[in-house]
């Protein structure tokens, strides 16, 4: 299974963006994006690329999801 991260877009250099999600960055290619990308845009990422923009309400609250789960499952585990 494969899961697509919405992450905020921090920093731009030709087609490479740094993202951010909950402090962990990296860098990951703008390559497959058929919209352009600006700093502060969300966007879904799999595989090392940004694949789609999605609106900052959706990304909160899907990584807010993301957050739930996992605690859930380190719980669970304990």
């Amino acid at each position: 299974m494969c899961l697509a991260i919405p992450s905020r877009v921090i920093r731009i250099k030709d087609m490479i963006a740094t993202i951010d999600v909950y402090g962990a960055r990296r860098d990951i290619s703008l390559l497959l994006m058929p919209d352009e990308v600006e700093i502060g845009d969300y966007v879904l990422v799999h595989a090392g690329f940004a694949i789609q923009k999605v609106q900052e309400e959706v990304a909160r609250e899907s990584l807010s999801l993301i957050k739930q789960v996992l605690e859930a499952t380190e719980e669970e585990l304990s």
